[in-house]
């Protein structure tokens, strides 16, 4: 049984992760997509809203994908799920170098843990969820990038942080 695990933030969630996930469930017999709960950043959803966003999405489409959360290294988290691969996504050569050096020190810490990249379709290269909160705090629609679902999710949550901050950015 080939497993692997697909990490991120995923703030919010959108169609290139999703791409992803698809891409994952049809090379791993079982993916598990694991939200980060990482205290010393500020997404704009708890992990809990994370989890249930990116549940809402699979369910139904992807019967060998699960959803679930974690902290601390990643590579602990997939040593104590019996997981011995991690799925990443590479967009643009400074998601290599990034993810190429996460994947070395991964590998230094857990030598019996793979990284296996994967790059997204064409129309989802250029995606990221800095980019859709961005130019959805900014008006548009970006229902051809993200669910509509997390779009409507996504508005409430930066007109509730817009509110809150005097009309900045949040």
């Amino acid at each position: 049984m080939t497993e692997a695990i697909y990490p991120g933030s995923f703030d919010p969630v959108t169609n290139g992760h999703l791409d992803l996930i698809e891409r994952g469930s049809r090379l791993f017999s079982r993916l598990i997509v694991a939200v980060a709960r990482n205290v010393d950043k500020a997404p704009l959803f708890s992990s809990e809203e994370r989890v249930a966003m990116l549940r809402e999405q699979v369910a139904g489409r992807f019967a060998n994908v699960e959803v679930t959360s974690f902290a601390g290294l990643i590579v602990e988290y997939a040593r104590q799920s019996g997981v011995h691969c991690l799925l990443r996504g590479l967009r643009t050569i400074a998601d290599f170098e990034y993810e190429f050096q996460m994947a070395l020190t991964n590998r230094r810490l857990a030598p019996d843990i793979e990284t296996v990249f994967v790059m997204p379709s064409l129309r989802y290269s250029y995606v990221s969820a800095r980019l859709i909160r961005e130019t959805v705090l900014l008006g548009a629609d970006m229902s051809h990038l993200i669910p509509a679902s997390v779009q409507t999710k996504l508005r409430a949550r930066l007109s509730t942080a817009r509110e809150g901050k005097g009309g900045g950015a949040p």
